[in-house]
């Protein structure tokens, strides 16, 4: 080619893990002509720590990536083998799903739904350096992306390119005294990559991370250990999944001993991690078995999980036993736990250093502030996890996709996403550990659930064109059957001689003898607002209710005129109502559930809606303040040293991140709230200034 180039595309993905991945598929479903580059087509979304997705406050980012229009929630709902809602015994903004995964079919999986995709090339190469473009904008000098250079030479032309390396940048792994560099055990890493990015002048740092030894199932005694099956009606991570089918596992709860801890402490010199062999941070909230032991010495005893990496394989992964050790005190640790006396260990555990780009590098858009069109996405932004890499992955891809097409970039804000919140911690705070998302990080997590991802993020993936039809259609019709139903609440009252009425008001204690005692029939609004009271307790009476209206051509009921009396509505319930299986539109109840049906999670939604209608418009109304505050842009000729009354720790760590707002600029650690005060009011003094200058 004239260019000197080899092949020519719109977006060029590096990495082919999580985030990779979910950058390659968004562009792709943009309709850019897109290419992801792996230095392996057989590990491509490779679960190289545990077999398992989401967890708490990670599920709610995987069901973001599949309201964006990502594909790890339909690919985990396809080779999940066990799945489970946590944190059930409280309240509905701290469920999270989880599901341990088929580590093989996994990755199968994965490539099938890439290779799918008809936009989207996979090479396998190895990519190390970048080719850049200078140019200038606005008068001031720049770079910009123009493509990648591969290790066999030849070079590829991109319009945006996006990183998404792992842990492959300078990867070194620790097994006890012995050190070698990978990727990951087994790969080699990404030496000249990492090298070219410290070259072009990025702020780059090191961070470790680790993973536990994989036993063989057939030399394990579950009989000491705890079963601990998934949950009877599995909760999909997709929104466009209908039913979990696939056969179940269960997974087996232990605990470490004092004569594991006696092992580790005696062989604590031998730790890479306290031998100063490890310089670099782990995540803090994932620690290594023997960090566990250092830190919470009171404690007597870790629990651990033995989970199946698959249902075709004997290896067991050992949750909770992440470790460095050296071989044989990984041996010694492991069989002190009764059960595994006879423990065959399959793979041991390992650390693993690797390069990573400061994050405050970025735009809140995850492309980088030295090179245009250059975006990073997952660990090399400093995070730990496939679900944080994966949410990083499809905006960095969409965003990589929007640049090519010249349209301005989309961002999550805080109100909006877990998303939001992760990429702005990131951006405006910098990672010096390991970043691990939870729902305390979140302001507004009540507004934040998993059961709404689809109506707060899908309209934007389908505005930017990663969202089908179909599915978009699909998503209006959830909205619809919802709306509906809650009309129904606000609008009519249970009658308390219906069968239902009798159950709800004698179970709220307004029925005696068979008569009822209370003031008057309330609304399915007012008595979802007590606790005894569930959506299962009503879905046979709004079913039932809804039927008739559509059987009298009634259509959606509006809510009664306030003091007006509201119909009532009882009777028996049929074949109609609440579908237990998941499913939706009539299910597989065929014709008799077609008259009006709601999922388990739309009730769930509506239920959460109304118990919780007073902290959601409290909430609401802290999330207009907090969209008041990101409203005010900083300019980008914005200039801290002339502000008089900043400190210099506050100019520097301004002028170091940009920040684009003030609510951004309040975010970032040692900024206080008179400095964002003081820069509000500059902001206002140098525009007043600017506009009363005469024009030349």
């Amino acid at each position: 080619m004239s260019t000197g180039f080899t092949e020519k595309y719109d977006v060029v993905v590096v990495g082919a893990g999580h985030a990779g991945c979910e950058a390659a598929m968004g562009a792709a479903r943009m309709g850019l002509r897109t290419a992801l580059y792996t230095m392996n087509l057989d590990l491509i979304a490779q679960m190289s720590c545990n077999p398992a997705v989401g967890g708490i406050a990670k599920g709610h980012l995987v069901r973001e990536v599949d309201a964006l229009g990502g594909v790890m929630g339909e690919v985990i709902d396809a080779v999940g083998i066990q799945f489970r809602l946590l944190n059930t015994s409280r309240g509905p903004a701290v469920w999270s799903p989880r599901a341990q995964a088929d580590k093989k079919q996994y990755r199968v999986k994965m490539r099938q739904v890439l290779e799918s995709e008809p936009n989207l090339r996979i090479k396998q190469a190895e990519v190390v350096d970048l080719v850049l473009e200078e140019r200038s904008a606005g008068g001031l000098p720049g770079r910009r992306a123009r493509g990648i250079r591969l290790r066999d030479g030849r070079t590829v032309e991109a319009e945006a390119v996006v990183i998404t390396t792992g842990t492959f940048l300078n990867g070194l792994i620790h097994c006890g005294e012995q050190t070698y560099p990978a990727g990951r055990s087994g790969e080699q890493p990404a030496v000249m990559l990492g090298e070219a990015l410290r070259r072009l002048g990025f702020d780059v740092g090191r961070l470790k991370t680790g993973t536990p030894p994989r036993l063989d199932a057939r030399s394990i005694d579950f009989s000491p250990f705890q079963v601990q099956p998934g949950d009877p009606i599995p909760t999909p991570f997709s929104f466009r999944t209908r039913a979990i089918t696939r056969p179940q596992a269960v997974c087996w709860i232990g605990y470490t001993n004092a004569e594991t801890h006696r092992v580790l402490r005696e062989n604590l010199g031998r730790s890479p991690l306290y031998s100063g062999q490890i310089k670099s941070l782990g995540p803090r909230y994932c620690p290594s078995i023997e960090d566990k032991i250092v830190k919470f010495a009171d404690k007597p005893q870790h629990q651990i999980f033995l989970e199946p990496e698959g249902l075709d394989t004997y290896e067991i992964y050992v949750n909770g036993m992440s470790t460095s050790m050296p071989i044989d005190v990984q041996w010694a640790m492991i069989r002190s736990i009764p059960g595994l006396e006879n423990a065959d260990m399959i793979r041991p555990g390992y650390a693993i250093e690797y390069d990573m780009v400061q994050p405050t590098e970025l735009n809140p858009w995850l492309e980088t502030k030295k090179i245009e069109r250059l975006f990073l996405a997952g660990q090399i932004n400093g995070t730990t996890g496939y679900e944080e890499a994966a949410c990083q992955g499809i905006m960095a891809g969409i965003n990589a996709g929007l640049r090519v097409q010249g349209k301005a970039p989309v961002v999550i804000d805080r109100t909006r996403g877990y998303t939001g919140i992760l990429i702005d911690d990131l951006v405006s705070k910098g990672a010096d550990e390991p970043y691990r998302m939870f729902t305390s990080r979140a302001e507004f997590r009540l507004h934040l659930r998993i059961d709404n991802a689809d109506e707060r993020l899908m309209p934007v993936g389908y505005r930017v064109g990663t969202i089908k039809q179909e599915d978009y259609e699909a998503f209006l019709a959830r909205q619809a059957r919802i709306s509906t139903a809650a009309k129904f609440l606000l609008g009519s009252r249970l009658d308390p001689n219906s069968r239902v009425g009798r159950e709800v008001y004698t179970k709220l204690g307004l029925m005696t003898g068979g008569r009822f005692t209370g003031t008057g029939a309330l609304t399915g609004a007012q008595l979802l607002k007590r606790q005894e009271v569930t959506m299962d307790d009503l879905m046979q009476w709004i079913s039932e209710g809804l039927a008739a209206d559509v059987t009298r051509g009634a259509g959606q009921r509006e809510p009664s005129p306030e003091g007006g009396a509201a119909p009532q509505v009882g009777g028996s319930y049929g074949d109609r109502g609440f579908n237990r299986n998941h499913e939706t539109d009539g299910g597989p109840e065929g014709p008799r559930c077609q008259a009006f049906s709601l999922s388990r999670e739309e009730a769930r939604r509506i239920e959460t809606d109304f118990k919780y209608e007073g902290y959601l418009a409290q909430q609401e109304k802290q999330m207009e303040r907090m969209k008041r505050a990101e409203a005010r842009r900083i300019p980008d000729w914005f200039d801290y040293k002339r502000v008089s009354g900043l400190s210099r720790e506050v100019v520097e760590k301004l002028t170091k991140v940009r920040p684009l707002t003030l609510g951004q600029a309040s975010r970032i650690p040692g900024i206080t709230p008179a400095a964002v005060s003081l820069v509000n009011v500059y902001i206002e003094i140098f525009q007043r200034r600017s506009a009363e200058q005469p024009s030349a």
